[in-house]
């Protein structure tokens, strides 16, 4: 029996590759698995796509569909597609609920191309502004994570309505690894290979690691500064492998392979890391820099650091003491199963959406 329908907004949908995309893919089809009636609207790949202006990162619809729905979901930081979304909504009286993935910060490059600072705070400013009286009228914001909420320049201000519901994987689709004694001596990075993701910090990092002890670098992914990162890692000396972009089931073989997966961005884009799960339900330890929401996230099944030294320090620790690895893999595997499984934060969700109905 079909449950409440629900529209769901977010401004890119996979194909399209991102954190947010697969979030809402995920959490769309698990809704409809559950019987909800769920429509997503998206510039992307979506039941309802929206031709757009394409803006990086903020598509900006150029019409909006009319869709009738018992509950509406937004998810930001780009705010075009949930501002139209809350109009309908308010308009038919019904409950909006936005989730709120990340700030917004501009990062040093965008497309390649350097962007004067004044230019970033600008374009910050103006995505503040409009996001911020949809937060105002939401019913509910959801954060990933206390940490990031309470940290948020933005959404400290909306804390009476911010529910904690965590990103997901369904662990099913990962199986635990060997114990650390039985691993490679691989040091994991994956993601995209753009500048805010701090992939130079952890190449200088392994410079540092492999002049003390046997290690290899494996970054899969692809993106617009690879080439920099491979003159980078060639100019250090640095041992590594660039897979590019590899199917699903080959990153998780390397997240099983690999002794440790580090993920080394201290931007706020970097709100929660999802790869940090995906190692995580493969029992391999993580590291990730000590900022709010990934240090929460982190400390569930790894470590924390706080410049490349102190990474260098932690790779050797965990390339070197088997115990230590294993102990951490374990206890992430345990972390994923008991709080981060997609059956987990859907029954959250359908507290949330039980109590606005």
């Amino acid at each position: 029996m079909k449950k409440a329908r629900v529209a769901m907004a977010t401004p890119y949908y996979p194909p399209h590759i991102g954190g947010v995309e697969i979030h809402s893919k995920n959490l769309a089809e698990g809704l409809k698995a559950r019987g909800y009636d769920v429509v997503v609207i998206s510039s992307t790949g979506s039941d309802v796509v929206v031709p757009s202006i394409p803006i990086p990162y903020s598509p900006i619809p150029l019409f909006f569909p009319n869709i009738n729905a018992n509950i509406y979901h937004s998810h930001v930081p780009s705010p075009f597609f949930a501002r139209k979304l809350a109009k309908l909504a308010v308009h038919s009286s019904k409950p909006h609920i936005v989730t709120y993935h990340n700030d917004v910060v501009v990062p040093p490059k965008v497309g390649g191309h350097r962007i004067p600072s004044s230019i970033a705070r600008w374009v910050e400013k103006i995505n503040d502004f409009l996001i911020e009286p949809v937060l105002e009228k939401a019913d509910v914001i959801i954060a990933t994570t206390r940490s990031y909420a309470e940290s948020s320049p933005i959404l400290s201000k909306f804390m009476e309505k911010v529910e904690i519901v965590p990103n997901a994987v369904n662990v099913s689709e990962f199986t635990p690894g060997k114990d650390a004694g039985e691993r490679e001596a691989i040091v994991l990075y994956v993601g995209r290979l753009v500048e805010y993701k701090g992939l130079p910090l952890l190449i200088k990092a392994m410079a540092e690691v492999q002049r003390r002890i046997n290690a290899k670098l494996v970054v899969v992914g692809e993106g617009e500064d690879r080439k920099a990162f491979e003159r980078l890692a060639a100019k250090l000396g640095v041992n590594v492998t660039f897979t590019g972009r590899l199917p699903k089931d080959d990153v998780v073989r390397w997240m099983g392979k690999a002794r440790v997966l580090v993920l080394p961005s201290f931007s706020r884009l970097e709100a929660f890391g999802i790869v940090l799960l995906e190692a995580m339900a493969c029992s391999t330890p993580v590291l990730a820099a000590n900022i709010p929401g990934v240090s929460e996230v982190a400390s569930e099944g790894g470590l924390t650091f706080s410049n490349d030294s102190e990474l260098a320090e932690l790779i050797v620790k965990l390339l070197s003491d088997d115990k230590l690895a294993t102990e951490l893999g374990n206890r992430g595997r345990k972390a994923v199963e008991q709080k981060y499984d997609w059956n987990v934060v859907l029954d959250r969700i359908e507290e949330i959406y039980g109590a606005l109905l």
